[in-house]
């Protein structure tokens, strides 16, 4: 049995929770709570956020395949646009991103997006993915330490999704803003000060995407952003706000949470010690050491679906239509009844099932993407430079549902 962590209240008649997502302990290391959560039962309600929360692996799953839950908010769950006027900008952008709709427009959006996602488009980019690491990697390798989040974990999904949409590589930094801007009005009780950044980042960002589709309509090219201004289903294109909308989901998705998995899985490949080249000797093991990184610590800890009728998510426990469920993907991850000693880091692992990437018609379409980023850039990156440790202790940051690093301070020998 596993004890409860002191930050944490638990009230087993109620099956509730009180937990502030801040707390330093759980923003460093969420699994001991989920470890003791587990042991209480499939599902609590977490008392901070306001609605209930599954955490056993089988029904994480089930629920993002259950079309009676979704992304787009009920009507009767919509908040009132005249509380919401310093969010006109941000709103604006969510209300036309595949993300947080349902069929069928979510249906024609997804469909136009797809193609160039497929894993065959992507496998294409393997070399170029390898030629960027090794760039990186030759930029600070004499220098005999780097923070790496800054240097190698961000540059390589972020310079990958420009090039792919075509956008120009000197804007990163400007797009990194805004996106750190707008992904943080999806942590708990943002403040307003918090919105107005976050508004102001994609008024900015859509007027950066509009301005600069006039030019790739004027002059297309092989790029995405020419394929989404093209590409037409059924007869139909995306519309302007459309077409803003999914350059900015895919920009800030191709760069976030790549970042922070790739951040993620250097530290804990180094907290098994030894030599880390034994993860990547052949392209099998480099796959199924992916996998077991995303399973063992992602940087997606929670998405919430809306109920659209009654429906019962697991035994005892049925929601209304309206109501709000918090489906969590770090805790299902460390499921104990779905994964044999959940804690230890196993690539190969047999039972080797991650969420990490969602599942149904919400599944993440740039998985194949973030697998081969990852797959490429911890390989080059552990055969480059093998003597790899950490010179100070990662520091995550205090972003739940989140789980990324702030920091990741490494050192090598240079040999000189």
């Amino acid at each position: 049995m596993h004890s409860k962590p002191a930050y944490l209240q638990f009230d087993a008649d109620r099956k509730s929770v009180q937990l502030d997502p801040h707390q330093p302990e759980f923003v460093c290391n969420p699994y001991d709570a989920y470890a003791f959560l587990h042991a209480q039962g499939p599902a609590f309600f977490w008392e901070n956020y306001g609605f209930w929360c599954l955490i056993d692996h089988d029904g994480v799953n089930r629920a993002l395949r259950d079309r009676r839950l979704g992304r787009q908010q009920p009507d009767g769950r919509k908040p009132d646009p005249a509380s919401r006027t310093h969010l006109a900008h941000f709103d604006a952008v969510e209300a036309n991103s595949m993300l947080e709709l349902e069929p069928p427009v979510h249906t024609r959006l997804r469909k136009l997006v797809n193609r160039a996602f497929v894993s065959r488009q992507v496998e294409r980019l393997r070399p170029r993915v390898e030629a960027l690491c090794h760039e990186l990697i030759t930029g600070f390798e004499r220098d005999g330490e780097a923070e790496l989040l800054a240097t190698y974990a961000t540059p390589i999904p972020l310079v990958i999704i420009t090039e792919m949409l075509g956008v120009p590589g000197e804007m990163g930094p400007q797009l990194v803003e805004w996106s750190h801007r707008m992904v943080a009005m999806y942590m708990h009780g943002s403040d307003e000060k918090t919105q107005r950044r976050a508004d102001a980042a994609a008024r900015d960002f859509s007027a950066f995407i509009r301005a600069y589709a006039v030019k790739r309509r004027a002059s297309p090219g092989d790029d995405l952003l020419s394929l989404l201004i093209s590409a037409k289903e059924d007869g139909e294109q995306l519309s302007e706000d459309e077409l803003a909308s999914s350059a900015i989901l895919l920009l800030n998705a191709g760069h976030e949470a790549t970042v922070h998995q790739l951040g993620n899985a250097i530290s804990t490949i180094l907290a098994q010690g030894g030599d880390p080249r034994r993860f990547f000797a052949s392209e099998a093991e480099t796959a199924a050491t992916v996998e077991e990184c995303l399973r063992y610590d992602p940087p997606l800890h929670m998405f919430t679906r809306y109920a659209y009728e009654t429906v019962e998510v697991t035994a005892g426990l049925t929601l209304k239509p309206g109501e709000t469920l918090g489906l969590m993907l770090g805790a299902a991850n460390s499921d104990p009844r779905a994964f044999d000693h959940p804690r230890n880091f196993r690539p190969g692992r047999g039972d080797q099932k991650n969420v990490s990437f969602g599942a149904g018609i919400h599944f993440c379409i740039g998985a194949p993407l973030a697998r081969l980023e990852m797959q490429v850039g911890l390989k080059v990156l552990f055969e480059r430079l093998p003597p790899l440790a950490l010179k100070a202790p990662p520091t995550y940051g205090d972003t739940y549902h989140f789980h990324g690093l702030e920091r990741l301070d490494c050192r090598w020998h240079t040999g000189s």
